[in-house]
């Protein structure tokens, strides 16, 4: 019996056509991309603040080294980096009288990209008479770098809010400037259904932008700290006094029921003491044992 040779369809001759096309232009196939999230409940047993559920995917983690009144959760990202096209999610929740403190591990570290950004939205739920302070350590923008970056707050109208970010353009240590590349930052805060503060932020070429006089004056590292609380304007002067003659220029504004500090430095160095100085003042006690 002769053997049955089965013509190959006329999709089938269509796909190998265009691997093979793919193959001779030299084009390689696009990268797997990471997706990670975090999603985790917290709420207070008496004295103590306790995680109830938490989810974890990806190759992000949540490590919690200390047990006290404060849960203080570490955000660990397992793959060491983002590169473009990843995407991570994080949501956190402090139910009623629950007190919560969140970081990373260490500085987040932004690739270069071949072309989609990087990814990362933050959403932020606190309760009443909860108080959560969200302190991730700097991200560090690569040069050819890009990334979209949202921060999203939802609170009762008697709750206590820390919320810093700070970004660092380029590897001062590899002498790069970040001359290529796109930051864009958005944040929104809602308290008792009312948004109160909203600011969207993009940087292209953020190096030219930055050495302009009016925009960083030369800065290579900059941060924005919330303070959202029923008392937060009676804290203008203690904010004040912790920047005075600091390493970095910076200031702070009282606004309706919360303050907002800025921080801008040409040495990341300076940036994170100032930093420092200014949790002092806020938080009542040490920062995040990883911030040392």
């Amino acid at each position: 019996m002769s053997p049955v040779i089965a013509s190959p369809s006329p999709d089938a001759r269509s796909a190998s056509a265009t691997l093979s096309r793919v193959a001779g232009e030299g084009t390689a196939p696009p990268m797997p991309r990471a997706r990670g999230e975090i999603r985790a409940d917290f709420a207070a047993h008496g004295a103590t603040t306790r995680v109830g559920r938490l989810y974890e995917s990806g190759g992000l983690r949540l490590r919690f080294p200390k047990a006290r009144e404060i849960c203080e959760g570490v955000i660990v990202n397992t793959a060491g980096g983002i590169v473009g096209g990843d995407h991570a999610h994080l949501a956190f929740s402090a139910a009623e009288s629950a007190r919560v403190v969140l970081t990373t591990q260490s500085a987040e570290k932004i690739y270069r990209t071949d072309g989609p950004p990087a990814r990362i939205e933050t959403s932020l739920k606190l309760g009443a008479d909860a108080t959560l302070h969200w302190l991730p350590q700097e991200t560090i923008l690569f040069d050819h770098a890009s990334l979209i970056r949202s921060l999203d707050v939802d609170m009762a109208a008697d709750a206590r809010l820390v919320a810093c970010e700070s970004v660092i353009f380029g590897r001062q240590a590899m002498g790069e400037t970040c001359d290529n590349g796109d930051f864009r930052d958005r944040w929104r805060i809602r308290r008792a259904g009312k948004l109160i503060f909203a600011e969207d932020t993009r940087l292209d070429a953020p190096a030219a932008l930055l050495a302009r006089p009016a925009l960083g004056g030369g800065a290579r590292a900059l941060a924005t700290l919330v303070f959202v609380a029923p008392d937060a304007p009676t804290r203008l002067d203690d904010c004040r006094a912790a920047l005075a003659d600091g390493p970095c220029e910076s200031g702070v504004s009282a606004l309706d029921g919360f303050l907002v500090a800025r921080l801008v430095s040409p040495s990341p160095e300076n940036l994170r003491l100032a930093i420092l100085s200014l949790f002092s003042r806020l938080l009542g006690r040490a920062a995040p044992r990883v911030w040392q």
